[in-house]
């Protein structure tokens, strides 16, 4: 009976771990635990804790480790102390595995002193601020090697300085991170701080310095699987930055193989990604297509996050391959995804996005990208301005930055100009945030190099001070090199600084004249279209008139009204092109059209242009038909409806050596009664040449300086008659 029991529990047992194994659904745990002696009950530190699904921690000095998992995972215990141990979860409650016949070595067995529990407690603090207070994580970096004292050893001295190398690594001070950790590997060699150490070396870009530390652990025996995954896609990284890609595979496969066969669920994600990127480098699309096809469908059994990541890492790659719409697609799907994250991460400041976030707004801006890439300019408005309105919304100034200026390189693609001055002068304002963001960012980055120097400075100290302790002599030539040293660091820091103000200054001098360059090709390109405007217009109500003389059989007055219209209108088209004429040129255009208009209206009024003989006319430039629709507006508007016969009158008067009036003055029936009898379509018709001369002027002004300045007004104080003055100025 009871073997048949043993044999069911057998069975249960191998159900519920193939079962954990293969669905990975069970729910998610937090796991406290100790590893400790059978015997002795000592605590075991660094025994190495993690799961098939990629969980992975380490025991502390008290051999204590807290790791996340789910029901039905299997433990493993990985230590040179002892063999390895499995242990299925079942429930939530804590671990303690007891180790038989461990015997721990002598340091092990003193009684922790004070000093010794200062030093594994500022460790353990340190690692838990790691990720949060790059500052406090390095007190208590200093602390533990303070607490050392003359006593430290070089094992526990190597490990401090190991975990400050992790510290200054995670928060990419690189050159800090690889000189703490040649210190550690000088105090103590490990396999953990020489990994470290070309991880630094790699992310730093320095591929050689890296390959000597990372080739030589090809031939450590003892290394645990974790550790053997990180060397094989370290140096598949490394030859990777060499351009020797067939090497990078190689050793990404074979760092993939030990993950699938350890079944580190990350690693295996990791490495199939970037085998692929290897494969899209080498332009072996096939290959690379199906092992970003692994990565994805993989990545979707982790955390939504890790999801999302490998999801727009597969989108990116169809981008390089012109395959927009599984782009597209992808992306949208990763949009949907986004939505069902939570919308604060803890310990996030607005503001202060990551240049490799993945965020709505990004993910909706490169969808844009892949719609303009289509000439789908429509579909693209749509992403383009969510992207803003969301980048505006978390303070993401960069992408709101990029997507304004694409949305109005859209607009004006699609020949919508005013929408597209609109949002460039929307982007001006961002990039004008943006810089001053910057500037900010660098003060501060400034304080916090300060700090750290002084900090890193403070441990160098504490370490020179414990090596030094039993030679005055040899303390005094270490205060001079961290003299020296500490001299290096300020020199070092006032050339960087000096040289990021010159690169800012740099940029600030290119964008401002890439913008000005910018300004004036819009402004040219809206002079253009509003000259073009202008001339058939002009041409209309001509021909109008022409028309007239027809209708009424005066076959001669028509045909020399076309004569003489032709003259004007060759003169007009000559001048079409010009932002400014003679001022010469234009009194004659506008005596021509004054005569043309008197031809056809001689009952209505009678005209007069005077020219003051101190005018010196030849000096001064106009832009070409600015007066005529005023002069049009007059004859049309105010003296055609007059019951009498009216006047015009154009004076042309030098106020000053560089300053000239012109006036145009007219007893017409005024501005008021005008609008009175006019039709909608007339008033429609007349605003729209008005402000296309309004616009004309503000466009001109802005780009010389005031050169134009025009004032409209009742003539006489029963509001009949109109006086427009218009003044120039000489360039």
């Amino acid at each position: 009976m009871q073997k048949k029991l043993y044999i069911i529990g057998a069975l249960l047992l191998l159900t519920l771990n193939c079962f954990g194994q293969i669905t990975n659904q069970g729910s998610k745990v937090r796991i406290k635990g100790a590893v400790k002696g059978k015997e002795n009950y000592e605590p075991i530190s660094k025994v190495e804790v993690f799961t098939y699904n990629g969980a992975y921690t380490t025991t502390n000095s008290l051999g204590e480790f807290v790791i996340e998992t789910r029901i039905g995972d299997v433990l493993i215990f990985q230590s040179p102390s002892f063999d390895t141990v499995r242990h299925q979860i079942l429930s939530d409650d804590d671990i303690v595995v007891r180790v038989e016949d461990y015997e721990p070595s002598l340091s092990k067995k003193r009684r922790i002193s004070s000093n010794e529990s200062s030093y594994k407690t500022g460790l353990d603090s340190a690692n838990y601020y790691k990720k949060i207070d790059i500052e406090k994580s390095i007190d208590f970096v200093t602390q533990s090697i303070a607490s050392l004292g003359v006593r430290g050893n070089k094992k526990e001295l190597s490990k401090a300085l190991t975990v400050l190398g992790e510290i200054y690594l995670f928060h990419k001070q690189y050159d800090l991170a690889i000189t703490n950790l040649q210190d550690a590997l000088i105090a103590n060699k490990t396999t953990e701080t020489a990994i470290l150490l070309g991880k630094a070396f790699l992310l730093s870009k320095n591929f050689k310095e890296a390959e000597e530390i990372f080739q030589p652990l090809l031939d450590v025996k003892k290394m645990v699987p974790y550790q053997k995954i990180e060397l094989y896609e370290g140096l598949g990284d490394i030859y990777k930055g060499l351009g020797n890609l067939e090497k990078s595979l190689s050793f990404y496969r074979e760092g993939l193989k030990v993950a699938e066969k350890n079944q580190v669920s990350p690693k295996v994600i990791d490495l199939n990604s970037k085998v692929a990127d290897a494969f899209a480098a080498s332009n072996r699309n096939i290959e690379a297509q199906d092992y970003y096809n692994n990565s994805l469908s993989l990545s979707k059994k982790q955390t939504p996050q890790r999801a999302i990541q490998e999801s727009e890492k597969v989108a990116d790659f169809y981008n390089q391959g012109n395959r927009y719409d599984d782009e597209i697609q992808l992306r949208k799907e990763t949009l949907k995804e986004l939505k069902q994250l939570p919308s604060k991460i803890p310990g996030e400041q607005k503001g202060v996005v990551s240049a490799d976030s993945i965020t709505s707004q990004r993910v909706n801006y490169k969808i844009a990208n892949a719609y303009i890439s289509q000439d789908k300019l429509t579909e693209a408005i749509p992403f383009l301005e969510r992207s803003i309105v969301e980048a505006d919304k978390e303070d993401d100034l960069v992408v709101q930055k990029d997507a304004t200026r694409k949305l109005s390189e859209v607009y004006r693609y699609q020949g919508d100009f005013e929408k597209a001055f609109e949002n460039y002068q929307k982007y001006g304002t961002i990039v004008d945030s943006l810089y001053t963001r910057k500037e900010q960012e660098i003060s501060r980055l400034a304080r916090l190099n300060r700090d750290i120097t002084s900090k890193q400075n403070r441990i160098s100290s504490l370490e020179q001070e414990r090596e030094l302790s039993q030679s005055k002599y040899s303390l005094a030539v270490t205060e001079q090199q961290l003299f020296e040293e500490n001299n290096k660091r300020q020199k070092w820091l006032i050339y960087s600084l000096l040289f990021g103000m010159l690169l800012l200054g740099l940029a600030a001098f290119f964008y401002y004249r890439s913008n000005n360059q910018q300004k004036l090709a819009n402004n040219l390109l809206a002079l253009k279209s509003l000259r073009t405007q202008m001339n058939p217009h002009f041409i209309f109500n001509a021909l109008n008139s022409v028309n007239n003389y027809i209708s009424k059989s005066d076959e001669r007055s028509a045909n020399r009204f076309l004569s003489e219209f032709s003259v004007l209108m060759r003169t007009v088209l000559e001048n079409s092109e010009e932002d400014f004429i003679p001022l010469t040129k234009e009194l004659e255009l506008l005596e021509l059209y004054v005569k043309l208009e008197h031809s056809r209206f001689p009952d209505k009024f009678d005209y007069e242009v005077n020219i003051d003989d101190k005018v010196d006319v030849s000096a001064f430039e106009i832009p070409p038909m600015l007066l005529q629709p005023y002069i049009e507006n007059s004859i049309w508007h105010g003296l055609r409806y007059k019951e009498e016969k009216g006047f015009l009158k154009i004076v042309v008067k030098q106020l000053t050596s560089d300053l000239l009036q012109i006036e145009i003055r007219d007893n017409g029936i005024g501005r008021k009664k005008s609008t009175e009898l006019k039709t909608k379509n007339q008033m429609k018709q007349r605003s729209k040449g008005m402000n296309n001369i309004k616009k004309r002027i503000t466009i001109l002004n802005d780009m010389y300086r005031n050169k134009v300045d025009v004032s409209i007004s009742d003539l006489y104080d029963d509001k009949t008659g109109t006086e427009v003055v218009l003044k120039l100025k000489k360039d």
